[in-house]
């Protein structure tokens, strides 16, 4: 929010400079985030009468004018604004001034010089010319009382210095100018000036008929009729100026009126144009598919979740937002009715954002708007447009339906000692409060206060005694060494850190990719299987919807940049969360309600497995590569997979990574539909983990290196071609060797060709295969052939017990 200091130091004058001010503002939660002056540097610009103007001989735009600027004798200036006429006062720039800089950064300096043969002995100044508006149609006029001679500066105060304060959302008692003067006089001690509001009396019976429908939408309802305005009257200059300071360009004489109020109060407030109203007006809540037009020219259409205020034949305005245009006010307008209102929060919160716009009543009835002023604010904007634009007022009717349940909130002294870190006695917490205009109750050792209806952020006890540390002040506290020792994090042996895996897969020669967590509605569909994708309310971009589920359209994304730039060979990873929806998620301090976030790492390997050499074929990446890859990311952990089926990968070509007989995740070829969608030259390899299957790892166990050499047999046994390796190796580890078998190795395939008959000797037969196994025994002693025989032969009797295994003859 953006103000002058000087509207600010009529509320509250502290003796402090600027600077300090600012300062102390910023130490009691309201932080200045930046100050600066009115206008910018300029010199010798004085208030300037305009006795003659005339035509110039030699233009046609431009006018020849004698200005009293108080230096004796009349200045003669040559000057082509249209307004430049006899009697007004404007600024006048004399010889050897400065004005603010230019385009170029340099101050424009004025000299004596001659235009079109004419000399000019100055310059009159428009306000774009001063750095006080971009308006430049003419010459800026100035109050036809302003001393002749005198400096501008000095006149229009454009020293005065702006604060722009950044306030969080809790802060809305700080969105006006009187309520930082509340907060400024708590912090220093200077008396806050708050002028009476006297009440104007009726000259008028005239009422409107308003019906509230919604009390969860409007709390309190109050309204006035004004009859016989002159809307074609000029805002005061004093109001047009404070409120070019604020930020706020000047509409119309009512339109200032009640944005004037609303920034000095809080509390915003709408006319309407009473003569456009039909009936009475009703406020409720939207029907779905109802049309309006705004103030702003847009045109809206409202939902039962977005409250309205209506006439008898259509909606007039978005209830705490923004008025409609069919009953906005005009240069015709002769009978007003104000209106000043409380929305409760939670009925005005995220509505403006569903239209795609920001209002300055929205962002303050959004946090909280004191519902005990309707009336007195009312009375404020009745007298200010009686006094600027005359009109006769009705009486005011005022309909309280339901207020804000102050509970009161209870202080302990010593708790506040302890989350504070500093000596507090139950005086200084007493001191605090009043200070603040809170009443309060004291026990022992305990202050109970009942919030007043401006502070909505005062809950709970924490609240109060962040009011307590910020006035004590947050400068003052002592710099205390924490009691307990602070020890470093240490990730348990049997876990290796996220900098570790991602080391390791820089070392097998993936580059890690960082990319944005909210994707395609499209690749959730396709590639992940997921057609309930957690939704974004306000995407950065139409193409970024909703959240990712899987990494994998974010690297094939990377794939297909790079591949449109030309390079020959991808190999990328990225470690990142991913969203899913459960409805067994709670809310935490991590998690939200719904939404499961597990840490994925994933990987993509397309092109060469290895760069050419000279001296043989560069060979593409395949799903054994990967596969190679996964199980060195995972070592030493006992990894197997299985064949099945995921949406992004190939059928035939895609497995299920198992670690430690537990699901981990998938590693597999991409599906051929989707690499002629993403236009890729051939199939990446992919691989998709949970981060906590591979972080996990197991203790190492000690053993004695083995006193004897291992007794090595190979084996070739006969299968069916369905029996996998796996199904194989786990039939010879699980015979009973009597703990001989050290390890078994596949080493061998065969399958005979298709003209090969069944019938020769030692013949497979149709759908067999060969696999030659090489087994390790090492036992306590040497070992002897017997007992490796038999060992072998319980082996075989496995092999053939669970696989339908036989020795090939």
């Amino acid at each position: 929010m953006q103000f002058p200091e000087s509207w600010l130091r009529a509320f509250c004058n502290p003796p402090l400079s600027s600077e300090a001010l600012a300062d102390t503002l910023t130490m009691g939660g309201f932080e200045v985030e930046e100050r600066r002056p009115a206008a910018p540097p300029f010199t010798k610009i004085v208030v300037g009468e305009i006795k003659e103007a005339v035509q110039h001989p030699n233009a046609d735009r431009l006018r020849v004018c004698q200005v009293d600027a108080g230096q004796g004798a009349l200045l003669n200036i040559v000057c082509g604004a249209p307004n430049a006429r006899v009697g007004i006062k404007v600024p006048c720039a004399l010889v050897g001034a400065e004005l603010p800089p230019g385009e170029d950064g340099k101050p424009f300096k004025i000299k004596l010089g001659k235009l079109r043969g004419v000399e000019s002995q100055g310059m009159l100044c428009s306000a774009r010319e001063l750095g006080l508006s971009e308006d430049h149609g003419g010459l800026l006029e100035l109050a036809g009382d302003a001393p002749v001679g005198a400096d501008v500066r000095e006149l229009l105060q454009l020293d005065d210095v702006l604060l722009t304060i950044k306030l969080t959302p809790n802060l809305a008692h700080g969105l006006s100018v009187y309520g930082i003067a509340r907060e400024l006089s708590a912090l220093t001690g200077a008396p806050l000036q708050t002028p009476a509001i006297e009440p104007v009396q009726p000259q008028l019976d005239d009422t409107l008929p308003v019906r509230v429908e919604a009390a969860d939408l409007c709390g309190r309802f109050s309204g006035r009729i004004v009859r016989g305005v002159n809307t074609r009257a000029a805002t005061p200059a004093w109001m047009v100026d404070r409120l070019a300071r604020c930020g706020q360009r000047s509409v119309s004489p009512l339109v200032d009126i009640s944005n004037y109020v609303m920034f000095e109060y809080g509390s915003p407030s709408h006319i309407f144009d009473l003569d456009k109203i039909h009936g009475g007006l009703t406020v409720r809540w939207g029907k779905p598919g109802e049309p309006l037009k705004l103030l702003n020219g847009n045109t809206v259409t409202v939902d039962d979740q977005v409250g309205v205020i209506a006439d008898e034949r259509e909606v007039e305005s978005l209830a705490g937002i923004m008025g409609g245009d069919a009953t906005a006010v005009s240069d015709d307008t002769s009978s007003i009715y104000i209106e000043a209102a409380f929305w409760w929060p939670a009925a005005i919160q995220g509505r403006s954002r569903r239209f795609n716009f920001s209002t300055d009543a929205g962002h303050r009835f959004e946090r909280g708007v004191d519902p005990s002023r309707t009336v007195a604010m009312i009375e404020r904007i009745t007298r200010l447009v009686q006094e600027i634009c005359g009109g006769q007022a009705g009486p005011i009717d005022d309909q309280v339906l339901r207020s804000p349940e102050a509970a009161p909130v209870t202080l302990r002294v010593a708790r506040a000692e302890r989350v504070i870190g500093m000596p507090i006695t139950q005086a200084q917490c007493a001191d605090v409060l009043r200070k603040l205009h809170l009443d309060f109750t004291q026990g022992e050792g305990t202050l109970t206060v009942t919030p007043p209806p401006h502070r909505f952020d005062i809950a709970i006890e924490e609240d109060l005694i962040e009011e307590v540390a910020r006035l004590v002040g947050y400068n003052n506290l002592p710099s205390t060494p924490p009691l307990a020792p602070i020890r470093a994090r240490v990730l348990s042996e049997s876990q290796r850190s996220r900098f570790a895996v991602r080391h390791r897969l820089a070392d097998l020669g993936y580059q890690e990719t960082i990319n944005f967590s909210f994707v395609e509605a499209a690749w959730e569909r396709d590639l992940a299987g997921n057609a309930d994708p957690v939704q974004l309310l306000n995407p950065i971009a139409s193409q970024m919807s909703v959240m990712r589920s899987s990494l994998v359209g974010s690297l094939l994304a990377v794939l297909k940049f790079n591949l449109d730039r030309k390079a020959p060979r991808v190999r990328v990873f990225e470690v990142g969360r991913v969203f899913m929806r459960d409805d067994t998620v709670v809310t935490g301090d991590s998690s939200v309600k719904g939404v499961r976030q597990p840490v994925h790492v994933a990987g993509l390997a397309w092109g060469d497995d290895e760069a050419a050499r000279w001296d043989g074929r560069p060979q593409r990446v395949d799903f054994y590569d990967a596969k190679g890859d996964v199980e060195a990311l995972l070592a030493p952990r006992a990894v197997r997979f299985e064949s099945a089926e995921h949406p992004a990968l190939h059928p035939g070509r895609c497995a299920r990574v198992l670690v430690d007989g537990q699901p981990a995740g998938f590693i597999g070829e991409l599906h051929p539909r989707w690499r002629q969608q993403w236009e890729l030259p051939f199939a990446p390899m992919l691989f998709e983990l949970s981060l906590d299957a591979v972080t996990a790892r197991a203790m190492p166990a000690l053993r004695p290196v083995p006193r004897h050499q291992a007794v090595e047999r190979d084996i070739a046994v006969v299968v069916a071609e369905s029996v996998s390796h796996d199904a194989l190796l786990d039939a010879v580890r699980a015979a009973d060797t009597g703990g001989l078998l050290r390890d078994a190795a596949l080493f061998d395939i065969y399958r005979p060709a298709p003209e090969t008959t069944a019938a020769a000797p030692g013949a497979l037969a149709a759908g067999e295969k060969s696999m030659a196994v090489r087994l390790a025994f090492l036992g306590e002693a040497t070992l002897t052939d017997e007992q490796v025989d038999a060992a072998v032969a319980a082996i075989v009797a496995k092999a053939q017990q669970q696989v339908g295994a036989r020795l090939r003859g």
